[in-house]
């Protein structure tokens, strides 16, 4: 049911946004450069790599010796526009649509924190990720990882389709006040380095 429901609602997505997609595509390319995509391996269901798709949202901008800049100077303010309203995830329904993700579920992390989770929280791969989730919609990158863990791992024990349009909703609110979009004194969020 779950993944009926994923497939019918991001193909649906993506029919409807195709134009509005189209102008994000040209907007990008001009402001942000090519290319206009952010791929990056991630892990999916049981920690399996998947390629997900976002919108890029900062600039390939490097020091005098060829590294690239810390993210804070290369996030412009139409990148940050892009995540504060959410608009850079939207490619990700090409992800749900092939199976990868789901629409809702944990946010998939990096490869690099598979080794850092402790028992429990390596419990949030046990479903698919998700474009948004319950850590989401309570708190996003402004509360810290151990609770988003937590809040992940209550997902998956009591996951239904009802929570899911829950938290559908509760999100679309959350984008429109634009809440929780860093953690505090950073640009993104921190890097989760493991449990202390």
């Amino acid at each position: 049911m779950k993944r009926l429901f994923d497939f019918t609602a991001a193909a649906l997505g993506l029919i409807l946004l195709a134009l509005p997609l189209l102008v994000l595509i040209l907007l990008i390319r001009r402001k942000l450069g090519s290319p206009v995509f952010f791929r990056q391996v991630r892990p999916g269901l049981h920690g399996q790599p998947f390629e997900m798709v976002k919108f890029r949202t900062m600039t390939d901008a490097r020091g005098p010796d060829g590294v690239l800049l810390p993210d804070a100077q290369r996030l412009t303010p139409f990148g940050r526009f892009l995540r504060s309203t959410s608009l850079d995830e939207l490619p990700e329904l090409w992800n749900v649509l092939k199976g990868d993700m789901s629409l809702v579920g944990p946010r998939p992390l990096l490869m690099e924190y598979l080794p850092l989770y402790s028992p429990e929280q390596a419990r949030r791969h046990a479903v698919r990720p998700g474009v948004t989730g319950w850590a989401q919609v309570n708190g996003r990158n402004a509360i810290s990882w151990e609770d988003k863990f937590k809040l992940d791992v209550w997902y998956v024990d009591h996951q239904s389709l009802w929570l899911d349009i829950k938290i559908l909703w509760l999100t679309v609110k959350k984008v429109l006040v634009r809440e929780g979009i860093s953690a505090a004194g950073e640009a993104t969020m921190g890097k989760f380095t493991g449990s202390h």
